[in-house]
């Protein structure tokens, strides 16, 4: 797990939509084949790095506003990010 390719994952998430970001269990674990502990190791840099770029982070169960809608960070969902 390097820092570049951490760097690399965000960006083409916030290419694809830079207000509202979602990461997944089945994305990390599966599709990208990520450790245990490097799944750690990317949801803990990676969400600094969308804070430090002014995203509100949100973790699974946690509520948030989106659309004037309250919604809540479903079970498989690792964290979500939106642009403050």
């Amino acid at each position: 797990m390097t820092l570049e390719y951490i760097t690399d994952y965000i960006d083409k998430k916030i290419y694809k939509n830079d207000k509202f970001i979602t990461v997944t269990f089945y994305e990390l674990r599966i599709k990208e084949d990520l450790s245990k502990e490097d799944t750690f190791i990317f949801l803990k840099m990676s969400k600094q790095r969308l804070v430090n770029l002014g995203y509100k982070i949100y973790e699974t169960g946690q509520r948030y506003f989106y659309d004037g809608k309250e919604k809540v960070v479903r079970s498989n969902v690792l964290f979500i990010a939106i642009k403050e």
